[in-house]
């Protein structure tokens, strides 16, 4: 700007701009008398103040039309800012809603909600695990939520279910998908374990009435977050290692339904485990763990 200013009379403006490729846009900009926003809109600092003192709980919304009436003009945008940048908040506090009888339970309750942490070794779909793990695709423009449910001693994942959102409907889908796969071996969920985190979807009425009622099974709650529920972490920490490119080159969520598909029926059918000697989940189940119901197509459950 210093050196157009001070060449433009001998050269032009427009040489001078076109030697050092600045916009004349931005020229003129740049020489415009600069005036603050506080100070350009500073009528409207007591105009709103009155509002605000005559109805503490009203948002911008409300605001504006009492605002144009006590005199003061320049439209929502304006005034949002003004709101903010005049440090004019809404003065009354905000109280949070109340939490949940579920929550309210578990917030007095901060310990014994972790059942299966002194468990040494749980048998065989007594202890399940699971969590949301964010999966991103479309070369990461787009982002998904996997669902899976783990067996603590066979590492099978009974089930899973993968969306667009992390909700209680994305839950209630991988339930429903384990309740499906365990009746195929003659297993159901009443009175074991389903290990997971406090979060919202987990302590809702919806996924509480399914678990606790309608499946029978027992809920057991981590009191750390990921620190309380380590197994779960650990798969899905290395399920996405191994097969995160795949997931990132997915053009679309259907693909990536299919990619999830394919790789969890490998970690279920092939991929080797050292907790379990070295052989993969279906293949210990099929040698060590007796089922009240012959499997005859383990591809049908394999994911």
């Amino acid at each position: 700007m210093k050196l157009v200013n001070e060449h433009a009379k001998e050269y032009g403006l427009n040489t001078c701009l076109a030697a050092i490729g600045l916009p004349k846009s931005t020229w003129y900009y740049h020489n415009k008398e600069k005036v603050s926003y506080e100070t350009k809109y500073r009528n409207l600092r007591e105009p709103i103040m009155r509002v605000v003192r005559e109805h503490p709980g009203y948002g911008y919304r409300r605001i504006l039309p009492d605002l144009e009436e006590k005199g003061g003009r320049g439209g929502e945008f304006v005034l949002r800012r003004s709101l903010n940048r005049l440090n004019l908040g809404l003065l009354r506090s905000v109280s949070k809603p109340k939490p949940s009888l579920p929550r309210s339970y578990l917030n007095q309750s901060s310990k014994g909600l972790n059942l299966v942490k002194d468990m040494k070794d749980p048998a065989p779909f007594e202890v399940f695990y699971t969590d949301f793990t964010e999966i991103p695709y479309a070369n990461g423009r787009n982002k998904a939520y996997l669902m899976p449910i783990l067996d603590h001693n066979t590492k099978w994942v009974v089930s899973w279910a993968v969306g667009e959102h992390k909700n209680t409907s994305l839950a209630l889908e991988a339930l429903s998908i384990a309740h499906d796969n365990l009746e195929e071996i003659g297993i159901d969920l009443e009175d074991r374990f389903l290990h997971h985190d406090q979060d919202s979807v987990y302590t809702g009425y919806r996924w509480l009435q399914a678990v606790l009622i309608k499946e029978k099974a027992k809920i057991s709650f981590s009191e750390n977050g990921a620190k309380g529920n380590t197994y779960m972490e650990s798969f899905n920490g290395r399920f996405k290692g191994e097969n995160g490119s795949l997931f990132y080159d997915a053009r679309n969520i259907w693909e990536l339904t299919r990619i999830i598909d394919t790789q969890i029926n490998y970690y279920n059918m092939r991929r080797r485990h050292s907790a379990l000697g070295y052989l993969a989940p279906w293949t210990y189940i099929n040698r060590e763990v007796t089922l009240p119901e012959p499997v005859l197509d383990l591809a049908l459950i394999s994911s």
